[in-house]
């Protein structure tokens, strides 16, 4: 399962308003198209890539949960063999497709617990 690109890093905040004025101000990011997922959030482009997910944390986190970056986003090739792999180490995983995207991602914590996901093209895992 070759990794073919860095996709996004995926930031929780309770200031959203605040998150994509001060990412637009400071960095030159530009919000764009996101899908219509059933929570707020937004998505921060650098040219034509949407490079920082922000996603609302409403209500604010729990006790032993945390604000900041939820997870990191990485594309690749080989969903079969990806899958063949986890299954292998015995390492949980959940799946998700995002037909809006064209995506199925691979969710999974490394051994710090660290969310990654990593992300297939829906016409690889469908064909």
């Amino acid at each position: 399962m070759p990794l073919t690109a860095f996709d996004h890093v995926n930031i929780r905040t309770t200031n959203l308003d605040a998150m994509v004025a001060w990412y637009g101000d400071i960095l030159g990011l530009k919000p764009g198209p996101r899908p219509d997922f059933p929570f707020a959030g937004a998505w921060l482009y650098l040219g034509e890539t949407a490079v920082i997910h922000l996603v609302a944390a409403d209500p604010p986190p729990a006790p032993g949960e945390s604000l900041g970056i939820e997870h990191v986003a990485f594309r690749a090739s080989d969903h079969a063999g990806f899958i063949a792999t986890l299954e292998a180490r015995a390492i949980p995983y959940r799946s998700v497709t995002v037909d809006a995207v064209g995506l199925v991602l691979v969710n999974i914590h490394d051994p710090d617990g660290n969310h990654l996901h990593i992300d297939f093209p829906l016409a690889e895992v469908s064909a």
